[in-house]
């Protein structure tokens, strides 16, 4: 599978080791995150990551900042986005469950570098359930 990932320079860090994980499972990665610790403004990097998964370049996104909310507010101006901010197992997994997000966003100045690895390993392993759920996520979108 083919991941894009995009971060800020709150997220730098785990983004790497993210990347390393995903490798290790298999999977391409797509980086259009910031690589250091210069401030840096999110949506330089978070649109281009909403875009690959918007045009199906890339499967699934993972997106990084410091608290996640303007990553995600950035990902879901997209129409074809469903970014969940999750900062729990419980929620990854219902994201992809009832709500078929395309794209994990992970607040990184709160949550721990082995919650937020685990929180991608949930997010790429669990599908979406449809059924109920699949008339709602239609509804989504403002087009």
């Amino acid at each position: 599978m083919t991941i894009a990932i995009g971060n800020d320079h709150a997220g730098t860090d785990y983004k790497f080791e993210i990347i390393n994980i995903l490798q290790e499972l298999g999977h391409e990665v797509i980086n259009f995150g910031t690589d250091n610790s210069d401030s840096m403004d999110y949506p330089d990097t978070i649109h281009p990551t909403a875009d690959s998964v918007e045009s199906g370049k890339a499967s699934l996104g993972i997106i990084l900042c410091g608290s996640g909310n303007g990553a995600q507010m950035t990902a879901n101006k997209h129409q074809g986005i469903r970014a969940a901010l999750c900062w729990n197992n419980e929620l990854v997994a219902l994201s992809r469950q009832h709500n078929n997000a395309n794209i994990l966003t992970i607040p990184a100045r709160f949550v721990s570098l082995q919650q937020a690895i685990g929180f991608v390993k949930i997010f790429l392993s669990t599908e979406f359930e449809g059924g109920r759920h699949q008339n709602r996520v239609s509804k989504i979108a403002c087009s």
